[in-house]
C-alpha cells in the first residue's frame, strides 16, 4: 500500500477524537520510518497516510473491524484510515516503507482517482433492490411449495435447494452491505447488513465484519487473516507445510488432506465451525442486537415450518440447508485464494500483495450469480467498497495496470478454480510429507 493507495472499509474517526497523554509530539514532528516502525504494538501504533504520521492507539480499540485490523498494520505505510495526526515523515524519507515500488503505487493511486471520476464507487439502487427481491421470492416460493403440493421427499428436496440457494445469496448480498457499497450513508448500509445476515441468515454482521475486514486487510497472511487460520487441521501453502514438517508436527495425516477436505471442509464449515464460533462471539461479547436479529431468524423459520415438520423435522431441515449452503460458500471462497501465495508477512505494496492472494474466475451470467460477483475477486480486493455491478467495468484497466508492472493477473475457469483447490491441499500435503521425513 502505497500513499494513498488502498481503498478500505473504515470508518471516519468519531467527533471530539484527540491525541491523548503520550499521543505524539504534536503535528508538527517529523519522523523517520525507523522511527515509525517500532510502533507496531497492541499498545504503541502509528500509521502513515500520505507521508503524515498518525498515532492510532486509542481510536484503534472503537474501530469497527476491530484492533486486530489496525494492528496488522501498525508500522507501517498505509492509506488505511484517517486518525489522530502527529507529525509527518522527514523530507528525506521515501514515500514508501520497505522498498515498495514507487511508481506502482503512484500508478494504482490514478487509477484509483480515475474509479473515482468516473463514478464506479456509486452504486445502483435498482440492481440491489431486484437482487434483493430475488433472495425474497426464493424464500416465498419455497414455503408456497409445501404449502400447496405438501411435503412429499421430492418436494422437500426441493424446498431446500431453493433455501439453500436463497441463504447463499443472502451471504452475497450481506457482503455487499459489510463494504458499504450500497447506500450513500454508512448507517443504511450497517442497518440492512443487520437484516440480512440476522434476519435473513441467522448470523452476526459484528463477527463478520471482525473477520472479514482481517482478511481483506492482509490476505492470505499467516497471523493476520483468519481465514487461512486452519487450526492445525490443514497445512496451506509451501512454508507452512515445511516448517510443520521440519518440527515433526502431525496433527493430522497431511499428506491425505486433500482427501478429508471433502469430509470435513465443505460440509462442516457452516453448519458446525461457523455456527459455533458465531454464538460464542455473540454471547461472550454480550453483542445483544447482533444476537436479537439472529433469533429473529430462527423464530420465523420454526414459525413457517414447524406446521409441516415438527421441531425436530424443522432442525433437521435447516440442518441440510446449511450444510448446502456450506458447500456453495467453501468452494466459492477458497477457488480465489488457496491456491494462490499464502506466507508470513511480507510488508508487499497494496496491488502487489492483493494480486499474490488472489485470482479471478472467468465472467458469464451464471459465474457472476453464482459467486455474487466474487469472481471478480482481483477488483473486489483493489477496491472494497465498489458495487459488484462496476467490477466488469474496472477489470481491463487494472488488468493493463498489471500488465505493465509486471505484476501476475490470473483468470482461470470456474472448473479449474475448483480443482486447482484440491490440487493446491495435495501440493502442501506432499511438502509437508517431504519435510517430515527428510529433513
Amino acid at each position: 500500500m502505497g500513499g494513498g493507495g488502498q481503498q478500505t472499509e473504515s470508518s471516519e474517526p468519531a467527533k471530539g477524537d484527540g491525541v491523548g497523554p503520550g499521543g505524539g509530539r504534536g503535528g508538527s514532528a517529523v519522523y523517520t520510518w525507523e522511527e515509525v516502525q517500532k510502533h507496531c504494538h497492541r499498545s504503541d501504533q502509528w500509521l502513515v497516510i500520505d507521508r503524515k504520521v498518525y498515532n492510532i492507539t486509542q481510536w484503534a480499540k472503537r474501530h469497527p473491524g476491530g484492533i486486530r485490523v489496525i494492528s496488522h498494520f501498525a508500522g507501517e505505510d498505509a492509506t488505511f484510515l484517517k486518525p489522530l495526526l502527529i507529525g509527518e515523515l522527514t523530507p528525506t524519507e521515501p514515500s514508501q516503507d520497505q522498498g515498495k515500488n514507487a511508481a506502482l503505487v503512484q500508478d494504482f493511486q490514478a487509477l484509483r482517482d480515475r474509479v473515482e471520476s468516473e463514478g464506479l464507487l456509486r452504486a445502483c439502487p435498482l440492481f440491489f433492490s431486484l437482487y434483493l427481491g430475488h433472495i425474497l421470492l426464493l424464500e416465498a416460493l419455497a414455503l408456497g411449495l409445501l404449502w400447496v403440493w405438501g411435503t412429499s421427499w421430492s418436494l422437500t428436496l426441493l424446498c431446500s435447494l431453493m433455501l439453500a440457494t436463497s441463504q447463499s445469496q443472502a451471504g452475497w448480498l450481506q457482503h455487499d452491505y459489510g463494504h458499504l457499497s450500497v447506500c450513500k450513508k454508512s448507517s443504511w448500509n450497517h442497518v440492512l447488513q443487520k437484516f440480512v445476515i440476522g434476519h435473513l441468515k441467522g448470523a452476526s454482521a459484528n463477527w463478520w465484519n471482525h473477520r472479514h475486514f482481517q482478511h481483506h486487510a492482509k490476505p492470505n497472511v499467516f497471523s493476520k487473516d483468519p481465514d487461512v487460520n486452519s487450526l492445525h487441521v490443514f497445512v496451506l501453502g509451501d512454508k507452512q507445510p515445511v516448517e510443520y514438517g521440519i518440527k515433526k508436527l502431525k496433527y493430522m495425516p497431511y499428506h491425505h488432506q486433500h482427501q478429508y477436505f471433502f469430509l470435513i471442509g465443505p460440509p462442516l464449515l457452516i453448519p458446525v465451525y461457523f455456527h459455533i464460533q458465531i454464538l460464542r462471539t455473540m454471547f461472550l461479547r454480550q453483542d445483544w442486537v447482533d444476537l436479537t436479529w439472529s433469533m429473529s431468524f430462527y423464530l420465523r423459520f420454526f414459525c413457517c415450518y414447524y406446521p409441516f415438520f415438527g421441531f425436530f423435522g424443522s432442525v433437521a431441515l435447516i440442518s441440510f440447508v446449511r450444510f448446502l449452503e456450506s458447500h456453495w460458500f467453501v468452494w466459492v471462497t477458497q477457488m480465489n485464494h488457496l491456491p494462490m501465495e499464502i506466507d508470513h508477512e511480507r510488508h508487499q505494496d497494496w496491488l502487489t500483495m492483493q494480486l499474490s492472494a488472489t485470482c479471478n474466475i472467468e465472467q458469464s451470467t451464471f459465474n457472476d450469480w453464482f459467486s455474487g460477483h466474487l469472481n471478480f475477486q482481483i477488483e473486489h480486493h483493489l477496491f472494497p467498497t465498489m458495487p459488484r455491478h462496476n467490477y466488469h467495468l474496472v477489470a481491463p484497466l487494472v488488468r493493463a495496470l498489471c500488465e505493465k508492472h509486471g505484476v501476475p493477473y490470473q483468470v482461470k475457469t470456474l472448473q479449474k478454480g475448483m480443482t486447482d483447490v484440491v490440487r493446491s491441499l495435495k501440493k502442501s500435503g506432499d511438502l509437508w510429507l517431504d519435510a517430515y521425513l527428510h529433513k
